[in-house]
């Protein structure tokens, strides 16, 4: 974990995403809260739980995004605050709040354009992530170092970047593709990327909308086939001058 100097988070949001995740939700808003992050939205898209009422409850801002979809509802939060650095993570408890300064540190350092905390590369709580959900992490970073020559080792929704920067990738994709999206864009870009090992605990809450079984996991795969697929068509590396 980073252990210099305390962080100054006044111009950090946390955007959360949340389905049906009323168990999770509060103490995961408490927990981000806890470690100095006071700007927490929390955008639901049609929970028919109390995920809305726990996220107020616990002092995130809720927006209700109406039409259903990941990207979509991450760009509901960003467009819900004005905060310069951006950090989004899930809501149901996987995420770990104590590894935010490890992840969201060198952006507001200046060290990096965009930090991804791998779960693959940090210690896993037995049964935390699925077979297929470590499979499509691998995947993901070796199609885009084939094709951009930028590696990862996850497609972990714990990220960082900061407000001006995910403006200029122009991200268009709705779906669970979104993140697949955006480590393609900063690869292609040639942005200062950073990835550190955050691990992974298993859910406090609520049910996985991408790795609940191998029918979903053939369709989340084929989504982001596609995704990739047509990215990299139009995705072009910067041609030296």
């Amino acid at each position: 974990m980073d252990t210099g100097p305390r962080l100054d988070l006044s111009d950090v949001c946390a955007i959360i995403p949340c389905l049906d995740e009323a168990e999770a939700i509060g103490p995961c808003v408490a927990a981000i809260q806890a470690q100095g992050i006071a700007d927490v939205v929390v955008v639901d898209g049609g929970s028919r739980d109390a995920t809305v009422a726990m996220g107020r409850a616990a002092g995130a801002r809720v927006v209700i995004e109406t039409q259903r979809g990941y990207g979509r509802a991450l760009m509901a939060g960003v467009a819900a605050t004005t905060a310069g650095i951006l950090l989004f993570i899930d809501g149901d408890g996987s995420d770990r709040p104590d590894m935010f300064a490890d992840v969201v540190g060198p952006v507001v350092r200046n060290e990096a354009d965009f930090v991804m905390g791998s779960r693959l590369k940090g210690p896993r709580e037995r049964g935390s992530l699925a077979p297929a959900q470590i499979l499509a992490g691998h995947l993901a970073g070796l199609l885009i170092w084939l094709r951009y020559g930028v590696a990862f080792t996850d497609m972990s929704p714990f990220r960082a970047i900061r407000r001006s920067t995910l403006a200029h990738l122009s991200m268009r994709e709705t779906t669970f593709g979104w993140n697949l999206e955006m480590q393609m864009r900063v690869a292609a870009a040639g942005l200062r990327v950073c990835e550190v090992p955050v691990g992974q605990r298993r859910r406090a809450g609520g049910r996985s909308k991408v790795s609940g079984d191998w029918l979903t996991a053939v369709r989340v795969a084929a989504v982001l086939a596609r995704t990739f697929i047509r990215l990299a068509l139009h995705i072009q590396m910067p041609r030296l001058q």
